[in-house]
């Protein structure tokens, strides 16, 4: 049995900010991937990718990650535009791939199943319902509240989200999609919306303002930790929910697993492409890190 199986698309993604432009994989599988390939866990990636993209999983492999690749006709393809308040991005779709359903996935044990879908159509019901028989289910449920016109990806409300949510078990959104979600800015009473359809666990991140975290009834409001020199927020939530899992599986409470989250997305965020570091680096950045007021 893994301890942590990750699913989701790797996309090729295209990165504009007001400094420059980039040209890098991407995807929730890719960020999370990348960001645990240092760290002592039981791991598996599932994804799919075309043929001309297997180069990317070789390098995964090279690293020493484990990885199932799906066939697809097409690997997704994302245009990331920041603008100069990095919080935030515009996003264009130019290549979809194919999804996700039960029938298609191996027969894998995890004790942590955590889903990166980057579009509503990426995984099934079925499946979701189907890995909460093998373990608890962590989602990311950015993907599900994707849709695309004319290439541009747009938000809305997720048609499926009380047939599914019961089988979730952690559910990590950013504040613009809980607004979508729950039909509230307010962080508190949407964290209390989504709990209600059956959710254990709800993390919410905010950016340069932290995280706001609802298990057992009880919220934890955890700061985030500035940033030497931000350059690149792309994968930053994934990397937050890779440190986040990793000490959850470790045993570590609450507050502890949204700091390490906050402090490897802060490392994150000062260079581009993937986190890369290590459980020292992360250690030294809590010890060190300048805490940003919330």
């Amino acid at each position: 049995m893994f301890e942590l199986c990750t699913i989701g698309h790797i996309t090729l993604d295209k990165v504009q900010t007001t400094q420059s432009i980039k040209f890098m994989p991407g995807g929730t599988a890719f960020y999370f991937t990348k960001a645990l390939k240092n760290f002592d866990l039981k791991y598996l990636l599932i994804t799919a990718v075309a043929r001309s993209e297997q180069y990317i999983i070789d390098e995964l492999r090279s690293e020493g990650q484990e990885v199932m690749a799906l066939d697809s006709k097409h690997t997704v393809y994302f245009e990331n535009i920041y603008p100069e308040n990095m919080d935030h991005r515009e996003q264009n779709v130019l290549n979809t791939a194919d999804p996700f359903t039960a029938d298609l996935m191996p027969p894998v044990h995890a004790k942590i199943f955590h889903l990166g879908p980057l579009l509503h159509t990426d995984i099934a019901l079925s499946l979701i319902r189907d890995l909460s028989s093998r373990g608890m289910v962590a989602l990311d449920v950015q993907g599900l509240l994707r849709y695309i016109k004319d290439k541009k990806v747009f938000y809305k409300d997720w048609d499926d989200k009380e047939s599914v949510l019961k089988y979730i078990s952690i559910l990590k959104a950013n504040e613009f999609e809980m607004e979508i979600i729950t039909g509230t800015k307010d962080i508190e009473k949407g964290a209390r919306y989504l709990a209600d359809f059956g959710v254990k666990e709800i993390v919410i991140t905010n950016g340069s303002k932290g995280s706001l975290i609802l298990a057992d009834k009880h919220f934890y409001k955890l700061p985030a930790l500035k940033p030497v020199n931000p350059v690149d927020t792309t994968g930053c939530g994934d990397t937050y929910m890779a440190g986040y899992l990793y000490k959850k599986l470790k045993g570590s409470d609450i507050e502890e697993c949204g700091l390490y989250g906050a402090a490897m997305a802060t490392l994150k965020i000062q260079s581009f492409g993937p986190f890369s570091g290590n459980a020292e680096d992360v250690e030294n950045i809590l010890r060190t890190s300048v805490i940003e007021p919330s």
